[in-house]
């Protein structure tokens, strides 16, 4: 493929020095190797994208760097046969945007063990309204009602941190599919948001919050999509009912888990991490074709913010400072060129 230029966000982060964000142009031929070239129509922002856009070397270990750990657009060039030019795929997870130049830029290139086909009855754009949020939060539904067979009249399901963008696609997609979701926000003008995508009741973060050293509380739920971690996972765990199940996918509260056997040992409760960054291809696959279908959300317009890549700058810093809610797509085909 012919070298061109491209627009991509460039952090850098060097000692002493503050970090910077800025647009610059790039060259394809400055891109990683890899199987196939992808021009990028849209991204996403995760909080891992803030992380790494903040200078974080838990994340990325080497600057200047361009995150971005979703993207979905169009082969433009492959040396794999499963993938030819002209095709919509997507890629979230494996090192995109972490240590490979990733979905803030308009083009990238990656193996092609990293790209799953778009699915039909799914757009670009709807596809990175889910990216890492939307794929993480049908894992953890997946856990729940497919692995460990929850069913709707099982009881009520708790989300922490309903309001960001795994919770709140957890939410809709547990609602969508019938159960009774309570959603949990330390947001009170959010509830009107939540009650909308399907929420049963709403909580606060002191509700769903016991310091106590009491190893286990009156059981209340039937599952749990946990997207916080610290002390909001432990006392889902000691509030899970006989044999049910909790899934844990997020740390922001503390990576930090202060509990004891006992949820485990008398109560039976299952406690699933999800690690959607390298889910094996052929589950992968499975979870994108049931959001493209069965668990598809109605309304996905109201669960997002479109933006251009020269505006993402403000809203990484309202991630970083809590601010952000619900979805932001990066649209990488508008704005200045």
């Amino acid at each position: 493929m012919k070298s061109q230029a491209f627009k991509a966000m460039m952090v850098r982060s060097e000692k002493d020095r503050p970090v910077s964000r800025e647009i610059i142009r790039r060259s394809i031929d400055d891109l990683p190797s890899g199987d196939v070239v992808i021009q990028v129509h849209f991204s996403s922002l995760n909080y891992k994208d803030a992380l790494s856009a903040s200078g974080n070397r838990g994340v990325t270990r080497k600057y200047p760097h361009t995150p971005g750990i979703d993207a979905a657009g169009i082969v433009m060039d492959s040396t794999h046969a499963g993938f030819l030019p002209g095709e919509p795929v997507l890629v979230t997870g494996y090192d995109l945007g972490m240590n490979t130049a990733g979905g803030f830029g308009q083009y990238i290139r990656v193996p092609a063990d990293w790209i799953v086909k778009l699915p039909e009855r799914l757009s670009l754009k709807e596809s990175m309204v889910y990216g890492t949020a939307g794929f993480t939060a049908s894992l953890c539904v997946f856990k729940l009602t497919v692995t460990h067979g929850l069913k709707p009249e099982d009881g009520e399901i708790l989300v922490t941190g309903a309001s960001g963008g795994v919770g709140s696609l957890a939410v809709s997609i547990l609602a969508k599919l019938g159960y009774s979701v309570t959603a949990a926000s330390g947001k009170p003008e959010m509830h009107e948001f939540l009650t909308g995508l399907g929420a049963r009741s709403i909580v606060s973060r002191e509700d769903i919050q016991d310091d106590t050293d009491s190893p286990l509380l009156k059981a209340r739920w039937a599952g749990v999509v946990d997207t916080v971690g610290g002390v909001f996972l432990a006392t889902a765990l000691k509030s899970t009912q006989q044999r049910a199940a909790v899934t844990a996918c997020g740390n922001v509260a503390s990576p930090l888990l202060n509990t004891t056997v006992f949820p485990f040992i008398l109560r039976g409760i299952t406690l699933y991490g999800i690690d959607s960054a390298s889910t094996p291809m052929e589950l992968r696959k499975a979870i994108w074709e049931k959001i493209a279908s069965v668990w598809k959300i109605d309304g996905l317009d109201r669960l997002s913010h479109e933006i251009s890549l020269e505006s993402l700058d403000a809203y990484i810093n309202r991630m970083l400072q809590g601010k952000q809610t619900g979805r932001v797509v990066v649209n990488l085909q508008t704005g200045s060129k």
